[in-house]
């Protein structure tokens, strides 16, 4: 039995080398394509310019501080408002899991402002608030907000209902159901909410910054296009990629330490159930 273990263990291992080698030579590949056909005029590379190209300007704007004084920008917004809008999203999503009168008063109000563009309210903001960051920072919160709602409503709604029949069964009601109950059933559910608020936060802060700012990588795209610099264009789009790797690498990691009983779950499946452990299951067979 251990030797059959110890054999799906280094099979699994060459899996995730495989993984990290495709994932790391996709890439490279496509940059490598990208480059000869800029060097053998195969696309037009005052239009595209080749990596290299771009890599040398990205690097120039680095070292000369104006990258990072619009990456802080950029940031300051993002952050703020991701966490204003996730926190209200789950608060709200919250009680309307646990109370149907806030659901049914919710739902539908929410059903129809979800719909509408978010950049489309900018103006509305602009409006109220005016030229200031304050509306920069509502576009994303408002974003994040409804995808955070969304998914944890959802994620209280999946709950077993035994399960927590059985939590009031041992007396766990109020915060005790909220912590060890509702919180942790609804944890995956809200961090894949995270990861696509992520995404979509940072969309809307550089569509923002595109019309509404001075400052920021969605100004610097979109200044860098108005001049026609293709490659300072294509290094603001290169941070806003690194940008959204570096915030979901983020909430990945924390989701692996925020749910531990999953790892645990994942395991006891590989190595317990004989149908999820092929090798396993050809010795039994055998």
């Amino acid at each position: 039995m251990s030797t059959n273990i110890e054999a799906s263990l280094r099979q699994e291992r060459r899996r995730r080398w495989r993984d990290l080698l495709l994932a790391v030579f996709t890439p490279i590949m496509l940059l490598v394509a990208w480059q000869a056909a800029a060097w053998t005029d195969v696309i037009d590379a005052q239009l595209y310019p080749p990596p290299s190209a771009v890599l040398a300007r990205w690097a120039q704007l680095v070292r000369s501080g104006e990258l990072l004084e619009h990456l802080k920008a950029t940031m300051g917004r993002l952050s703020i408002g991701y966490f204003l809008g996730a926190l209200g999203g789950v608060v709200v999503g919250s009680a309307m899991g646990c109370r149907r009168s806030v659901a049914a008063a919710l739902g539908p109000l929410f059903s129809a402002l979800y719909a509408l563009p978010k950049v489309a309210v900018l103006p509305l903001l602009l409006l109220i608030f005016g030229l200031t960051e304050t509306p920069k920072i509502l576009a994303v919160a408002i974003t994040v907000f409804f995808v955070l709602q969304i998914n944890t409503l959802a994620g209280i709604r999946q709950i077993d209902p035994r399960t927590l029949e059985a939590a009031r069964a041992y007396r766990a009601t109020g915060w005790r159901s909220v912590r060890f109950v509702l919180l942790p059933a609804c944890l995956p559910a809200i961090f894949t909410g995270l990861r696509v608020a992520a995404g979509l936060g940072i969309a809307v802060v550089i569509a923002v910054e595109f019309v509404a700012s001075n400052s920021g990588v969605g100004y610097l795209i979109w200044n860098s296009w108005q001049l026609f610099q293709p490659e300072r264009m294509y290094a603001g789009l290169l941070t806003a990629a690194l940008l959204g790797a570096c915030i979901t690498g983020v909430i990945a990691a924390v989701e692996f330490l925020a749910m531990p009983w999953r790892r645990a779950q994942g395991l006891s499946r590989k190595f317990v159930n004989p149908r999820a452990n092929p090798v396993i299951d050809q010795d039994q067979r055998k």
